[in-house]
């Protein structure tokens, strides 16, 4: 891990985007709450707070934060669920690891509970979106 001790503590956020491509038979049966593991959405948004607060035990190195907020929306949309995921801290190092954690859990939670209905389904492209605070300031992804 890396020395963060000289560093001041700063309120810092961070925003993580992804998404679980699925086909549309599948997207039909979560729309209408029919798949066999359950309420996809709700466990998925589940899955990425408790992973979130999780995060050293899973990425080697990360320092452990005390996190303020999480917040995990898993949304179905016309090609399958995009998750965002938003984490928020007071400390002396940010919280990237945190947001980026609870889209891969929150996506791969989606994947597990639709892997049986077709293999065809993909997560897929999982990236920060935002952060502030600490020395950079603010930084937003330039969306092309």
């Amino acid at each position: 891990m890396i020395d963060v001790g000289g560093k001041p503590a700063t309120r810092r956020r961070a925003v993580a985007r992804g998404r679980v491509a699925l086909p549309e038979h599948v997207r039909g049966r979560i729309a209408a709450g029919t798949l066999p593991k359950g309420d996809v959405i709700a466990a998925a948004r589940l899955a990425g707070i408790m992973a979130a607060k999780r995060t050293p035990d899973i990425v080697p190195l990360c320092h452990p934060l005390p996190l303020t907020m999480v917040a995990v929306e898993p949304v179905l949309d016309d090609q399958g669920v995009t998750v965002t995921a938003a984490a928020e801290t007071t400390a002396q190092t940010g919280v990237e690891m945190e947001a980026l954690t609870a889209v891969a859990a929150a996506a791969l939670t989606v994947y597990d509970m639709t892997k049986g209905l077709d293999p065809n389904s993909a997560i897929e492209e999982i990236l920060l979106v935002e952060k502030s605070g600490g020395k950079s300031g603010e930084w937003r992804r330039e969306e092309a």
